[in-house]
């Protein structure tokens, strides 16, 4: 049981050692209450915009040959005391998460969504707007994503560059490396 009783659930998407590496790893903050449900990463409204923003179908993104999914923390954390998600217990990164990494190899492209995700594959310090206002700094093997959760899309009616600019940018990321085998 978990400190928000709940039992552990770990939701991370990919091909065990021995496979080729995937094309493209989705990092990710940590499972929210209906993928923690469900057993199934982005297996929700954030999942549909994902998708869309990747230019992937449904059965493209859950190939776990291609694409990875690894969020910072494999569980869903629970909430706060005010209903807000808890942020990814750092025992979830020291004791899983790098050696997943490790496991993956070298993959050609990440996409990194969220500030949690983007402080360990960036090494980013500023906001997450900040992080995505200089994506071209990490393109094309890396994209820095807002969370496609439904609390940002004010965000990106403010942003509106984002979908001009990022967005096709990123398909066209997506389609070069799922072809390549």
């Amino acid at each position: 049981m978990t400190a928000t009783r709940h039992a552990p659930r770990p939701v991370a998407w990919f091909e065990g050692s021995g496979g080729s590496a995937p094309r493209i790893l989705i990092a990710g903050q940590a499972p929210g209450a209906r993928v923690h449900s469900s057993g199934v990463p982005f297996d929700d409204a954030s999942g549909d915009r994902l998708r869309d923003w990747l230019g992937l179908e449904r059965a493209e993104f859950y190939d776990r040959a291609r694409v990875a999914i690894v969020p910072m923390a494999f569980c869903f954390p629970g909430y706060d005391a005010r209903g807000a998600d808890l942020p990814p217990p750092v025992i979830c990164r020291q004791t899983w998460h790098d050696a997943v990494m490790a496991e993956l190899g070298q993959i050609p492209l990440r996409v990194v969504v969220g500030a949690h995700a983007q402080r360990y594959h960036l090494n980013a310090r500023g906001s997450v707007a900040q992080t995505v206002v200089e994506w071209r700094d990490h393109a094309p093997g890396t994209f820095a994503l807002p969370h496609p959760s439904w609390r940002n899309t004010g965000w990106l009616k403010r942003n509106e560059w984002f979908e001009a600019e990022v967005i096709p940018a990123l398909r066209a990321r997506v389609k070069e490396v799922m072809q390549h085998d």
